[in-house]
């Protein structure tokens, strides 16, 4: 069995993983370690801990493997700057230097920065280069249950390619088809996400989040709509588009659109970042949305009459896009759907790592029908007892051990019922962006504040940012038009018909605030307002922990369900030992914090009220 480590590293949400065969040993992004959110840095410490995780060093690895080609990406930076000369010189002189310096000459950059790690021999350490979307594409086809599959990979741009069309077949995989930059989806929504005044390469799930809050029977979304369709893109019916590159100027200026041309096309200026929200800002968010799911369906059934494939594996930063990954579901173009839960750049180092693996070391791999390889997602480092304990000595935090987990479920159960916020911090931490159960900070799902509360109080973020619900897997049904498992929290369904309450005719022309605190289910906190949820359904023999928890919490209340958001706050990467974990329940207003077996009460913490004492930072993020 061969050992491969994949790194991805120096763009965006940098990361390792290690897999040994076909068995995926570890995998978590450098931003849990570092506390810098998306960092583009290389991923010591991320390697250090799959190492460690593996009991192996440097010099163990059949193959180290990057996630992507610089050389192809630098070929595509020199042409796009040629093609548009003498438009970008002033971003041409700043990105030269960085890629004559660094990224051209990446072998020896990764080498000096595996040095950091370890001591190694270069003579015998094999140094690979994986394709961008083919990363992407290993990494949810070759962790699927599927013998074969069609593969849709989609994000801002890769080397030169932006969307991808291919096909699995046991342990290898076909590029068919693809999409070249400028033209890409990630890209024409980042620019979306920029408008509206989020962060490009993180914003874009607010962009996603404020989209319900749009009136798709408005005018002006229809309009918005046609604007976006005859201006911006041209949609082909294979899901290939054409973006307009006047309105646009990521190709090769410092931004993301021309403010001016969008103004004048929109009728409105770009949003500032704490501007207000409204309704305008909404139902473009919505025409957006809904122009993307017409082009991520155009693109599967092109991915499926090219295949002939009954199932279909996703990734990239689009696939990330949980309604329209619930849009694609419903039409039932194919019989299954497997997405991958790391889908971004962070995935990458995975997929290069299987990549390598498969096609390259030509690792037999065994794919059973029904079950993935991703262990939950739950590939991140844990702590035992005597760590937490450490942690409780140097923050002189006071806690209860409990001997009986089934007593402290019980407990912690009682206490979210009773309207408390509590942290749950077990087991390994999650890879990728959603906090699956092990490092998530849990409410209750029926009381109709939570949602405010869990914003404004304790993530410190905006107030319509949407929360989604973990439901015990067997009662899915009973809150959710849902047949299928959502273990990532990779899809958004609606909410049953008789969980909903009957809104007022005017419901849609209320301001948002008002639609966003109408009550509209006995879930109202993870209802949005149109009647959705994005959906994590939680096994026992995936999660049992996180599961017994939401059975105790239906023992006592009847419903198998609870808010689930990220442990962190705005701007801050997901925690991930114990120490951040406490830091970031004394620098909130969560009420308990658990911590394996450990229970922590607010009230009962040293100078508990003294917030600032704890010093995280809400960063914008």
């Amino acid at each position: 069995m061969k050992i491969t480590l994949g790194i991805s590293a120096f763009y965006h949400d940098s990361a390792a993983a290690l897999t040994v065969g076909n068995k995926i040993i570890a995998a978590a992004q450098e931003e849990r370690f570092t506390r810098n959110k998306h960092t583009p840095d290389f991923p010591i410490n991320a390697i250090n801990y799959c190492l460690a995780e593996g009991g192996l060093e440097l010099d163990d690895l059949d193959a180290v493997v990057f996630y992507d080609k610089p050389l192809l990406k630098f070929d595509r930076l020199l042409s796009t700057y040629y093609a548009f000369s003498p438009k970008g010189v002033s971003s041409f002189l700043k990105s030269m230097p960085v890629w004559l310096d660094e990224k051209l000459f990446l072998k020896r950059l990764i080498y000096k920065s595996l040095k950091e790690v370890g001591p190694f021999d270069t003579t015998k350490l094999k140094l690979l280069f994986s394709e961008h979307h083919l990363s992407h594409a290993a990494s949810c086809f070759f962790v699927s249950p599927f013998k074969d599959a069609a593969i849709l990979t989609i994000d801002g741009v890769g080397e030169w390619c932006t969307a991808s069309i291919g096909v699995g077949r046991e342990n290898k995989i076909s590029i068919l088809k693809e999409l070249e930059f400028p033209h890409s989806v990630g890209l024409l929504y980042s620019a979306f996400t920029y408008y509206l005044g989020f962060t490009v390469n993180s914003g874009e799930y607010k962009l996603m989040g404020l989209a319900p809050y749009g009136n798709s029977a408005s005018d002006e979304t229809a309009r918005f709509v046609h604007l976006i369709k005859k201006q911006l893109v041209n949609i082909k019916d294979d899901g290939s588009i054409w973006l307009d590159q006047s309105y646009f100027d990521y190709a090769t200026g410092l931004k993301m659109v021309h403010d001016r041309k969008w103004k004048k096309l929109f009728g409105f200026s770009k949003r500032g970042d704490e501007d207000q929200l409204e309704q305008k800002h909404c139902n473009l968010a919505l025409a957006i949305q809904q122009v993307t799911e017409e082009i991520v369906l155009k693109m599967a059934r092109e991915a499926k009459k090219i295949t002939e494939c009954e199932n279909i594996c996703l990734a990239g930063g689009v696939a990330l896009n949980c309604v329209a990954n619930g849009k694609l579901l419903r039409e039932n173009i194919f019989r299954d759907i497997f997405i991958q839960p790391a889908a971004g750049d962070a995935g990458g180092a995975l997929g290069a790592a299987l990549a390598v693996n498969y096609m390259y070391f030509d690792e037999k791999r065994d794919a059973d029908g029904k079950n993935d390889s991703m262990s939950g997602s739950y590939l991140g480092p844990e702590y035992s007892g005597k760590e937490v304990g450490l942690m409780n000595r140097k923050t002189k935090a006071v806690c209860k051990e409990y001997a009986d987990f089934d007593e402290l479920a019980s407990f912690v159960a009682s206490k979210i019922a009773a309207g408390n916020v509590v942290g749950w911090f077990q087991g390994r931490m999650e890879f990728g962006p959603r906090a699956l159960g092990n490092r998530s900070i849990l409410g209750d799902a029926r009381n109709p504040e939570m949602q405010k509360k869990l914003n404004l109080k304790i993530k410190y973020r905006e107030g319509f940012r949407p929360f989604a619900p973990s439901v015990l897997a067997e009662d899915v049904a009973q809150y959710f038009d849902l047949d299928t498992d959502s273990p990532y929290m990779l899809v958004v369904a609606p909410v049953k018909e008789n969980r909903r309450n009957q809104l007022p005719d005017n419901y849609y022309e209320l301001p948002l605030w008002e639609k966003l605190y109408y009550k509209r289910s006995d879930i109202q906190s993870v209802t949005h307002l149109d009647f959705s949820a994005r959906i994590q359904s939680v096994h026992k023999h995936t999660n049992e922990r996180y599961w017994l928890l939401l059975n105790e919490f239906k023992k006592q209340t009847g419903y198998g369900l609870l808010v689930n958001t990220s442990f962190n706050v705005r701007g801050e990467p997901v925690v991930c030992t114990p120490f951040d974990a406490y830091r970031c329940f004394m620098s909130t207003e969560m009420d308990y914090l658990v911590i394996n077996n450990y229970l922590y009460c607010k009230t009962e913490q040293a100078d508990w009220e003294n917030r600032k004492k704890w010093s995280l930072t809400f960063k914008k993020d």
